[in-house]
């Protein structure tokens, strides 16, 4: 037991060794977390996944510099990947739950108009689309656009005309 005490200190009087101790430790368990959440808490990188890794975040960085205790943080940690996973479960089971959570696609634009009240309820501006027709397709217009539809991740898609994808 010295010895861990010594290693990881104890409370907030640690010095430099002892917090690269506790760096160490709270990296390989915060990768061992990330396996129970599973891939999609980091991948697919919806609002309902990055509350999860800025919680996580959060109380993992309160062990290293040892403003909590360890245990407890770690078993807190624990309760918000389960509680990722268990609604990430039921997300999959419940449709309806998932568009309360994750949330749901918008389509933007189409045949040449932005739609006003999906546009609103997203709070993204023409610009927005604009934009992403700059980066995606290399164009200032939205002329080769058929539909804009903001996705659930925050990003624009741009689906081409018909003639256009045959094209491509």
């Amino acid at each position: 037991m010295s010895f861990l005490l010594t290693m990881f200190g104890e409370g907030r009087d640690l010095d430099s060794l002892q917090i690269s101790a506790r760096a160490v430790a709270v990296f390989f368990g915060a990768l061992a977390l990330i396996r129970i959440a599973g891939r999609r808490s980091f991948g697919q990188r919806s609002p309902f996944d990055y509350v999860v890794a800025i919680l996580l975040g959060a109380t993992r960085s309160r062990v290293i510099v040892g403003a909590s205790a360890a245990i407890p943080t770690v078993v807190a940690s624990l309760v918000l990947v389960v509680i990722h996973r268990v609604l990430a479960w039921s997300c999959v089971h419940f449709p309806w739950l998932e568009r309360l959570i994750v949330g749901v696609e918008r389509e933007v634009f189409k045949d040449g108009k932005f739609n006003d009240t999906q546009m609103s309820a997203a709070l993204i501006t023409q610009t927005d689309v604009f934009e992403t027709a700059r980066q995606e397709l290399h164009t200032r217009t939205l002329d080769e656009v058929e539909a804009a539809i903001l996705e659930r991740n925050g990003q624009v898609s741009l689906i081409r005309k018909q003639a256009n994808r045959d094209a491509a």
